[in-house]
């Protein structure tokens, strides 16, 4: 092999290193927020994604579908304020346990007033 085909390879090498560390480092920032909700609040996927800078709502959503186990995973919402789908029973129990403040039909959480705002 040449020395530009070693650059070339080690070049190639680098950027997969840089793109799974830069990806691990958006999980880890995810799952930071995601940890930092109190009880009784919530954040939706997009305001994950804003808190942490990049990313945007599917992003946020595919990690916690894939990590959000490890952090209170409940505490993140789609926009319209309904719990996580498939997950909405557990979540509903979660939210009156912790006083999460729901809207009128009870199924949905009132985002006026749980939504959560770092200081």
């Amino acid at each position: 092999m040449t020395s530009s085909q070693d650059a070339v390879t080690g070049g190639a090498q680098g950027a997969e290193e840089t793109e799974a560390s830069s990806a691990e480092t958006f999980v880890a920032d995810v799952l930071d927020v995601v940890h930092a909700i109190p009880p009784g609040r919530v954040l939706t996927y997009g305001d994950v994604a804003a808190l942490v800078g990049r990313g945007g709502p599917r992003q946020v959503g595919k990690v916690m579908s894939q990590w959000g186990s490890l952090v209170p995973w409940w505490r993140v919402l789609r926009a319209g304020g309904a719990p996580p789908t498939g997950h909405e029973q557990r979540a509903l129990k979660h939210y009156r346990d912790e006083g999460t403040p729901l809207r009128a039909d009870g199924e949905r959480v009132d985002l006026k007033t749980a939504r959560w705002s770092p200081e």
